[in-house]
């Protein structure tokens, strides 16, 4: 290595017109402290008269042309990590929370109003609404003064329009317990012994349907861990718990659902437009990836040990009908139907404006054209611009698009020049929200639903078995499809919990068909 770090440092100062002269020419080596200088043999001066070199140039050309092949590898190689340790949010798929200290702000587009934060003049009052008086704890208590607040006279009579001030306080939690007595009879003909039954709705463990669902919403809906479920329990309910019977109760919780879970995924892989999206999940001791699909009601969540296309088809059925809307990993490309997020591609954007040079003007033109883009979606989704209107101001963005891609194709710049030529790849796939009803340019509902399961992740230790993992993917669907819905968790996880003890399929998790 010292050697070579000497030939470059010596053949380097030569001008490049004696690196190129095909005349005879006098060998200098630097081997060690010492230059050797030698002189063309009659044979080596007879070829070089021909126009070739002598072996001592040959072999000085041949070191040149390695080191000149190392130094440029490794000045690729500094290149991809200089773009790798750049990377944030707004040029890559990494999240907010995973950005850099260095990373730049996010900068919001939206222009300031000037106003005042708070409610503003004239907007409608959040207030709570009244308790009708048949509803109170205990009957109204007339509070009526007895002196006057200025002279202190004594007051008499009532106010005909008096001024009601409702209070709303939580009572001391005791929780409701219920002892049965179970009897064991001996038979008098064959000996053998019969335990009593317990009454429908019983269950046989210690802790009712309501509970279960509440330990539920505590550790599949708030993400509390166990321990805090437990101390919870008992400092606020009164309630004595132990971890494993925790672990136990998320069990009953888990196959009480898994019918209504079962279903809604039937109705996901028949549904007419899917956002998918994945990550990351914790499945002790190695890892695994959680997977979620969206409709407009439903959010489907699946545990895979693999980042691959049978998970795909895992999630949306090997005949998936609609329309999906991802990001471009390669898992995604064997579904005929697809819409690209184009919140993704504007991070790409924003990496070719990052490596500067001729990729930074690429990059920033497909941004405008990004930009502009968005804007005439939300005009549309706010209705002051028809789909027709947005069709044909479509053809001129898609043209433009479609030149700069293949522009970007031949870059210099070869992360860039790869990236679009990606795209090109699935260029069918970037235009289809402008002619499908429904279908939306960017994947962020996947997103959405995926981050209350990302918020679990980052303060779990993850799940240890399948049976646990079983139970995340039945708790965030059904969590996340009762919030797409409107309804209440807590009162839903209940009743499948007593529909489940008194052997009842339960209620169904697909919305109620519109009439």
């Amino acid at each position: 290595m010292l050697t070579e770090r000497r030939l470059l440092l010596c053949f380097t100062s030569l001008p490049p017109a004696h690196l190129r002269s095909p005349s005879p020419c006098v060998c200098r080596w630097r081997e060690g402290p010492f230059v050797v200088q030698t002189q063309p043999t009659l044979k080596s001066r007879t070829t070089a008269t021909n126009g070739s070199r002598c072996p001592g140039c040959q072999e000085r050309d041949a070191t040149i042309t390695e080191l000149r092949r190392r130094l440029a590898a490794q000045e690729r190689e500094l290149q991809v990590l200089r773009e790798r340790a750049r990377r944030h949010s707004g040029n890559s798929s990494l999240p907010p929370s995973a950005n850099p200290a260095d990373a730049p702000k996010t900068r919001t587009r939206k222009k300031p109003s000037g106003r005042q934060p708070g409610g503003q003049p004239g907007h409608e009052p959040a207030q709570r609404p009244r308790v009708p008086r048949e509803q109170l704890t205990e009957p109204p208590i007339t509070c009526l003064p007895k002196t006057c607040d200025h002279c202190q006279a004594a007051l008499s009579g009532t106010d005909p329009w008096p001024f009601t001030h409702q209070v709303v306080e939580l009572p001391p939690i005791v929780p409701e317990i219920r002892e049965y007595v179970r009897h064991v009879l001996t038979c008098s003909h064959c000996g053998l012994t019969t335990r009593g039954q317990l009454p429908d709705g019983v269950p046989e463990g210690a802790f009712g349907p309501r509970l279960q669902a509440f330990l539920g919403l505590c550790t599949g809906c708030y993400h509390l861990s166990k321990r805090q479920t437990e101390e919870l329990l008992s400092t606020a309910f009164n309630v004595p718990i132990s971890l494993g019977a925790i672990a136990r109760c998320e069990q009953q919780v888990s196959a009480a659902i898994a019918g209504p879970v079962a279903e809604a995924h039937a109705q996901l892989r028949q549904a007419a437009v899917v956002h998918a999206d994945e990550t990351s999940w914790k499945q002790q001791p190695g890892k695994a990836w959680l997977w979620v699909g969206v409709t407009a009601y439903l959010a489907i969540f699946l545990i895979r040990d693999h980042r691959d296309g049978d998970s795909v088809r895992a999630l949306l059925g090997s005949d998936f009908p609609g329309v999906l809307i991802s990001d471009r990993y390669s898992a995604y490309q064997g579904l005929p139907r697809r819409q690209l997020c184009w919140a993704h591609l504007r991070r790409d954007w924003q990496a070719m404006i990052d490596r500067g040079g001729s990729s930074q003007k690429l990059g920033r033109r497909l941004r405008d054209l990004t930009d502009h883009m968005f804007r005439l979606w939300q005009r549309v989704r706010d209705g002051t611009l028809t789909r027709a209107s947005f069709r044909s101001q479509m053809i001129a963005v898609r043209y433009h698009v479609s030149i700069l891609l293949r522009q970007g194709a031949r870059c210099a710049h070869p992360q860039t020049a790869g990236t679009c030529r990606d795209i090109l790849d699935h260029e069918s796939c970037l235009w289809t929200f402008i002619h499908v009803a429904n279908v939306e340019p960017t994947n962020n509902a996947a997103e959405r639903a995926l981050r209350q399961a990302v918020l679990w992740r980052k303060k779990s230790f993850g799940t240890r078995s399948r049976a646990g993992s079983e139970y995340v993917e039945r708790i965030l669907t059904l969590v996340a499809s009762c919030r797409l819905q409107g309804r209440n968790v807590l009162e839903y996880l209940t009743s499948a919990c007593v529909a489940a003890l008194s052997e009842r399929p339960a209620p169904s998790l697909l919305p109620e068909p519109t009439r």
